[in-house]
């Protein structure tokens, strides 16, 4: 089992080995929380790269991955455990023919083999790899009152359960909790965890992003992708900018269509990869594409 970083240089070669690239600020986040066991609260914009964290850490460190992807109306049966009813009733029934006593029969069907487990409980089980990593995906789709129900599970690692009791981690899992900041999240469970904003990567880091996840593109190509991402994002106007996903599924996109420079036409027919909603596209598409393209190409002259 590969131990955990023991400083933030070797945090930052850990995701490396992942191929995620990380700046530093954010290495030395994901170092503090490995090494302090607390959870680490990732918000940011859809797409810059916040879930892929807790699914390099899986791998990168040899863990069991348990995700919880979070949603409107997500209760304490989808997320943490509920009892198998079924079963129990047929237990009831068997224990009424053979005349065993109420108390028996309530301490039997209230026992683990009864008990359905939940990403939340499944992450406070010992495991032979170590602690898992716990993901809570998108905490802000849901509502208030699960919010407040993590407080324990955050607080103490464990969880109470009426019928048998608390059930405590021996060793606390890693816990990596998103949000795309869709409605703010409370702060007794920010104080719990570690905080960092994940911001859009700087065109030099953007680009070496491409380099690793998009390797077919040609290199002329990858840095006009991230140059014409990079205007994209600063205007103030486009109701979703594009994430570093979007950058590499385009990046892909112009490769899969044997581009290997960016041309208006190359733009207009792809631009759905990019932007995913039509009043965007259309704000983009024709004349202000040529006008992106055109500052593009010659920045990029410029700097060569």
């Amino acid at each position: 089992m590969p131990a955990l970083p023991a400083s933030v240089s070797e945090t930052l070669a850990l995701l490396g080995k992942g191929q995620y690239i990380a700046d530093r600020s954010l290495a030395t986040a994901v170092y503090l929380a490995l090494s302090l066991k607390r959870p680490l609260f990732l918000e940011g914009e859809a797409g810059v790269g916040k879930t892929e964290i807790a699914k390099v850490l899986a791998e990168t460190l040899g863990r069991r991955l348990i995700r919880l992807q979070c949603y409107e109306g997500l209760d304490v049966a989808s997320a943490v455990y509920e009892w198998n009813y079924s079963r129990q009733m047929i237990e009831i029934r068997l224990a009424e023919s053979d005349r065993e006593s109420r108390d028996t029969v309530e301490e039997n069907i209230f026992s683990d083999r009864f008990l359905i487990k939940r990403p939340l409980l499944q992450a406070l089980e010992p495991d032979i790899a170590g602690p898992p990593v716990l993901l809570i995906d998108e905490l802000d789709r849901t509502d208030e009152p699960f919010e407040a129900y993590l407080l324990e599970t955050l607080s103490d690692f464990q969880i109470t359960i009426p019928e048998i009791g608390t059930v405590k981690a021996e060793h606390p899992p890693i816990v990596i909790i998103t949000s795309n900041r869709t409605r703010e999240i409370h702060d007794a469970l920010k104080r719990r965890c570690f905080y960092f904003w994940v911001d859009y990567p700087n065109a030099q880091r953007e680009l070496e992003i491409l380099r690793l996840k998009a390797p077919t593109a040609a290199e002329s190509l990858s840095r006009e992708v991230v140059a014409f991402v990079q205007k994209l994002r600063g205007m103030k106007d486009l109701f979703k900018l594009p994430g570093v996903a979007e950058t590499i599924d385009w990046a892909h996109a112009l490769s899969q269509l044997d581009v290997l420079a960016l041309t208006p036409e190359a733009i207009n027919d792809t631009l759905g990869v990019l932007l995913k909603y039509q009043d965007d596209i259309m704000k983009i598409q024709g004349s202000e594409a040529e006008r992106l393209l055109r500052q593009v190409k010659q920045e990029l002259a410029a700097a060569n």
